[in-house]
């Protein structure tokens, strides 16, 4: 545990010295103006990065597999769907456009209400497992950006690189307002967290122990999932989807940190994903010099760790 504590607070120093880099290196033009958006993108990283964590490491809990995200269900792909038949049918000068607040609440109710649909018609502990709800979620995203890809096609070409512009996570483009809500958000997501954290470790132990030890194991992985589907649709709906961040962060806090209380686990993941969000946003920033976008550079190194993540299960089964 006092390893743990240590590991911890060196990920907490690197988190403060990215921030610090961030926010003060290079700034051009005056301090005052440069520094505060700095730090409103920084607590969007904060935000997001807390958010995915926290979904993945509880989402890995209740499917006890460590390669499955909560963008498996198609939440990303709706997201797409709504900015685009936005843009097919309103235009980029359309008020569910320009408005933020519009935006962002239309992104995230449509999120949500399409998690609350599938979990409620779809999971049934006494019919259903939950990994046909996660393959019938894959099928539905896949559908879904064909539907997304087939809308591309017939938009108009300057509308289409406008869209474009939404469907990749940036931190660039953040609305200090909307940040506020998704704190809001968060804040509150995380007091009911809190309160099921034990139960979180119970569940850990698997389907039949958790039921033995008392916990109402199926009512839990309903709130579980739609408190995961509530956390993902914030952090999309404010900067834009980040496939394999999740991924990443909750396997690297498995292996850094050898420990089963989810307190732990997601705090490390957490810290992680600041980590990798603030420095992987300096490095596009001043590196790539915003030749690309973080969401790039963050799935392709995520692409390659869930290819490691696959062989190197299959070799521990072979």
């Amino acid at each position: 545990m006092r390893s743990n504590g240590m590991k911890l607070i060196f990920l907490l120093v690197l988190v403060i010295i990215c921030i610090l880099l961030y926010g003060f290196y290079d700034i051009k033009g005056g301090f005052d103006y440069a520094f505060p958006r700095r730090m409103i993108r920084v607590g969007a990283m904060i935000v997001t990065g807390i958010a995915i964590a926290y979904s993945t490491v509880v989402f890995h809990t209740i499917t006890q597999n460590r390669i499955l995200t909560p963008s498996i269900i198609g939440l990303d792909s709706m997201y797409e769907v709504v900015q685009t038949v936005i843009f097919f049918f309103a235009g980029s000068m359309s008020v569910w456009v320009l408005n933020k607040y519009m935006n962002f609440g239309a992104a995230l109710v449509a999120m949500v209400l399409f998690a609350l649909i599938l979990y409620r018609f779809l999971f049934r502990s006494d019919k259903y497992p939950i990994y046909l709800l996660l393959l019938i979620g894959l099928i539905i995203g896949t559908l879904l950006g064909s539907f997304v890809t087939f809308l591309q096609v017939l938009i108009d070409p300057v509308e289409y690189l406008s869209l474009q512009s939404l469907l990749f996570a940036s931190f660039v483009r953040v609305n200090a307002d909307l940040l506020y809500i998704a704190i809001v958000i968060l804040i509150i997501s995380f007091i009911y967290g809190y309160t099921i954290m034990d139960k979180l470790d119970v569940m850990s132990l698997g389907r039949e122990n958790a039921i033995n030890l008392g916990i109402n194991y199926d009512r839990m992985v309903m709130n579980v999932l739609i408190l995961s589907a509530i956390l993902i649709a914030t952090s999309t709906a404010l900067v834009g989807p980040i496939t394999f961040l999740g991924l990443i962060v909750a396997n690297l806090s498995y292996q850094f940190l050898v420990a089963y209380k989810h307190s732990v686990l997601i705090l490390g993941a957490s810290l992680i994903s600041i980590i990798a969000l603030v420095g992987g946003q300096f490095l596009v920033e001043h590196i790539l010099e915003l030749r690309t976008t973080i969401s790039v550079v963050i799935n392709f190194v995520g692409g390659i760790y869930f290819i490691y993540l696959l062989l190197k299960g299959s070799r521990s089964l072979g």
